[in-house]
């Protein structure tokens, strides 16, 4: 019988980090992952002073805008931070120095809490005295997300996560030489940032190597870069998904080749039985 219905563990992972985890009797797992996903949401508006969605120019600015933020995966702390901070004071105001790990640590908040649902999803499909542990689906898509490929090479297919890597970290790295380095700025380009940062740890460690390059001259390829970037963000989705869809596969795969056997074996008992009992009938009516 499984734990809980998937969607409702999904949902509630959504709007609360552990929540869903907790609904499906995983009280403590759930609980480190609140602490760990939103502790570092408040880390992250602690650092930015909440003023991450003051880097939209006002004409972006709307009700629905934050949607497009990798934020958005953690909904509940997106919520908190619309109300409490919002698009800030109606006067311009310096950014702390900390403003961009605090924005980026907001977002990668947002990235681990899909991870989590969908942990949440596929363990609720599961009795509750079964766990998926180390072979969770949901890890293969964390690797993935933290560098495109990694995933694919967890499971064994080495050269599709090869091919993956080098597609898309190579898009990343196109990208950022076309865009002279500008697509590296959340503050300049919001939401192609946002696609961006879905490519993982290479497009975060070229943030911290090149983030802070001045522009000092017009960028000719600079719209082309931004666009290689974000896509490779976007395809890593894609990839996760992959990775996601094969684990659970072959979950479920490994969960059916258990079960046959032993439906093989009742069969074979069930024979063996049927057999013993019909022997003495049969010699008896020889013997009549």
């Amino acid at each position: 019988m499984p734990s809980g219905e998937p969607n409702v563990a999904t949902l509630l992972t959504w709007f609360l980090p552990g929540a869903g985890h907790l609904y499906i009797g995983r009280a403590t797992f759930g609980l480190v992952a609140f602490v760990l996903v939103e502790g570092l949401y408040l880390l992250g508006l602690k650092l930015s002073g909440g003023m991450g969605f003051e880097f939209l120019q006002p004409e972006l600015r709307g009700p629905f805008a934050p949607a497009l933020a990798p934020e958005l995966g953690n909904l509940g702390a997106l919520i908190y931070h619309m109300q409490s901070y919002g698009y800030g004071l109606p006067v311009p105001r310096p950014f702390p120095d900390t403003v961009v790990l605090g924005t980026t640590l907001t977002a990668i908040s947002g990235v681990l809490n899909l991870c989590l649902m969908c942990h949440a999803n596929f363990e609720a499909r599961l009795p509750k005295d079964v766990h998926t542990g180390w072979k969770s689906p949901a890890l293969p898509v964390l690797l993935t997300w933290i560098c495109p490929g990694l995933g694919h090479w967890f499971q064994g297919r080495k050269l599709r996560g090869t091919l993956v890597f080098l597609s898309l970290v190579g898009c990343v790295v196109l990208g950022t030489i076309l865009a002279d380095a500008s697509n590296l700025s959340r503050e300049r380009h919001y939401y192609y940032w946002g696609g961006q940062v879905m490519a993982g740890a290479p497009a975060l460690l070229l943030q911290l190597v090149w983030g802070a390059k001045s522009l000092n001259s017009y960028v000719p390829y600079g719209e082309a870069g931004l666009v290689f970037a974000a896509v490779a963000g976007m395809l890593n989705i894609l990839a996760m998904l992959d990775v996601y869809g094969f684990a659970a596969r072959r979950w479920e795969g490994s969960d059916s080749e258990t079960e046959e056997p032993a439906r093989s074996e009742d069969a074979a008992n069930a024979s063996d039985g049927g057999s013993a009992e019909t022997t003495p009938s049969a010699t008896a009516e020889v013997t009549a």
